[in-house]
């Protein structure tokens, strides 16, 4: 026992701490835990359109295009999906009443995966085409992304709150016309 401990009070007890501390930083940023504990609420209003001549009070106001609910899949998740089409012609993903984990580099996804329910459809969604409309706002409450003007939206069907770090889906919705 007694070489042992000297053992580790040498160099070689030094490499094993270092390693040791090493892997734990990593490992804290890789996965991220404290965000299982932290909640970020984001409530936006609905967008409005960028330009327009019309006042305010008679500017047409957004009209839904598509919608749906969100499943869960990785992490319990809840709420709206829309897609607006906003009087100059852009389009603005917005999700309503969100409330999912917050989790390391989320991303909101327009994707041509259907969403499917259970462990299934967790890694789906990023086989086929997708576009990424940025890193999720808040992981609760109801916010805007803005589509670029060059996205075929007759490609996509469905949206991903999708894990980028762990290539998962937090939660996801079809994207039903109306």
């Amino acid at each position: 026992m007694g070489r042992v401990r000297k053992a580790l009070r040498g160099p070689l007890g030094l490499g094993v701490l270092v390693l040791v501390l090493v892997a734990g930083g990593l490992g804290l940023y890789w996965f991220q835990p404290w965000k299982l504990w932290q909640d970020t609420t984001v409530e936006e209003a609905l967008p409005a359109a960028v330009g327009t001549s019309a006042p305010a009070s008679t500017a047409p106001g957004p009209k839904a295009v598509a919608g749906g609910e969100l499943i869960s899949h990785e992490h319990a998740t809840s709420g709206s999906v829309k897609l607006l089409r906003l009087a100059d012609g852009t389009h603005v993903l917005r999700l309503e009443d969100l409330d999912t984990s917050n989790g390391p580099d989320l991303r909101v996804w327009l994707t041509d995966a259907p969403v499917k329910e259970g462990v299934g459809g967790w890694r789906v969604f990023d086989d086929g085409a997708h576009v990424s409309l940025g890193r999720l706002k808040g992981n609760k409450g109801s916010q805007n992304y803005a589509v670029p003007r060059d996205v075929d939206l007759s490609r996509y069907s469905s949206v991903s709150i999708w894990c980028d770090r762990f290539d998962v889906s937090f939660g996801a919705a079809e994207l039903a016309r109306v």
